[in-house]
């Protein structure tokens, strides 16, 4: 079926001839919120355990990748791979570290690499580092924002501005190197207009790419004491699809859409529990969209 948005699936096959697959990799990086040069304890919406992949081994980057590549291959008979660097702030390090773990992930197979970090975690000499990089392979950079809202960001810990993703997209940017931005829907006490706000601001900063969540409340996470209190509530499948939808009408149409809505493992998920199936929720924001022509 042709989709109203440019998916990332659709990006890679055009662009490498056929369907590419992810290989999430924990290189043990840590969040400035989570060690006290920011803060502690995170974001209050995180548990960084549903994160890791469900072969995740513990091994190094190589082992990593040749553990994970070699099951992609048998259940979908894949040939092509993505390095996605994904666990926490990917970019949190010495660069010295950073030069090590990222070259390990040059292998064959692999035809691109995924940073997922922070943007105030970008310094110059990192995004320099990323620049080299790209030179051998298909790269792209994925940078936090959640909210454009800097009142919600200080709410749910992020210890970083929206102007600091603006910044950090433009010097990107003059390096060649494609940035997507994460975005959480329905974060506390923001209204349709602050969410709204969010994507007109990604589209103003340009930004070639966007993943949409929606915000989950998990186990073991602050988040799950404020909602068991009363004070937090989430979206129901109809708000967040609506959001999402004017969203996408904000967004430039050249903006690859990395996903629609995020997911967690069932064992971690208090709610909302429509957010377990990311096929239905795809299906109602593009029935919006069509009905919006």
């Amino acid at each position: 079926m042709n989709k109203p948005y440019i998916t990332l699936s659709d990006f890679l096959k055009r662009k490498f001839g056929e369907k590419v697959f992810k290989v999430s990799l924990d290189a043990g990086f840590t969040c400035p919120n989570r060690d006290g040069k920011k803060g502690t304890g995170g974001c209050i919406y995180c548990n960084s355990e549903t994160l890791l992949p469900l072969s995740h081994t513990g091994e190094d980057i190589k082992g990593q990748l040749l553990s994970g590549m070699e099951k992609v291959r048998k259940r979908h008979n894949a040939n092509k791979f993505i390095a996605y660097f994904q666990i926490n702030s990917n970019t949190y390090a010495p660069i010295d570290y950073l030069k090590k773990v990222f070259r390990e992930a040059l292998l064959p197979d692999i035809i691109a690499i995924a940073v997922s970090t922070r943007p105030d975690c970008v310094p110059d000499e990192v995004l320099d580092l990323l620049k080299e990089l790209k030179k051998e392979r298909f790269l792209w950079l994925e940078l936090g924002l959640q909210s454009a809202n800097d009142s919600t960001l200080a709410f749910v810990n992020r210890g970083h501005t929206a102007a600091e993703l603006k910044d950090a997209v433009e010097r990107a940017r003059l390096r060649g190197i494609d940035v997507c931005a994460h975005v959480i829907v329905g974060l506390p006490d923001e209204t349709r207009d602050d969410m709204l706000k969010t994507a007109r601001f990604l589209s103003d900063c340009r930004v070639w790419g966007v993943k949409f969540h929606q915000l989950q409340v998990l186990k073991d996470t602050p988040l799950l004491k404020l909602y068991e209190e009363g004070k937090v509530k989430t979206l129901s499948l109809d708000e967040y699809a609506a959001i999402v939808a004017e969203s996408l009408t904000i967004l430039p149409p050249s903006t690859i859409i990395h996903r629609l809505s995020g997911d967690a493992p069932l064992k971690y998920l208090v709610a909302p529990r429509w957010g377990a199936n990311k096929f239905i929720v795809a299906e109602r924001i593009e029935e919006l969209l069509k009905l919006r022509n």
